[in-house]
């Protein structure tokens, strides 16, 4: 798995593809935009995929409007599941 992959959100691709004056420009702005501390942003950055620790669903908005993406566009995987619907019928049988 590439080093960028192993997140669970794509903040650090994104990041990654800024020129230099961007990124220096990017980490001053996110934190104020979204109003978090520094540390709080780059502890986002770090979040691996699997872990059960998670961003705001508001953060993660926020940000995907910042990095101009799509609802979901910041995730770096695939959450699946169960319909509630298929789960009653199921614990009925």
């Amino acid at each position: 798995m590439d080093q960028i992959n192993k997140y669970k959100y794509r903040i650090n691709e994104y990041l990654y593809g800024l020129n230099v004056y961007e990124y220096s420009a990017a980490r001053r702005i996110i934190p104020k935009e979204l109003d978090i501390s520094l540390n709080t942003f780059h502890n986002y950055r770090s979040i691996k995929l699997g872990s059960a620790t998670d961003i705001p669903y508001e953060i993660v908005r926020k940000m995907e409007i910042l990095f101009s993406m799509k609802r979901g566009g910041l995730e770096n995987s695939v959450i699946t599941g169960k319909k509630l619907k298929t789960l009653i019928y199921e614990d009925q049988g």
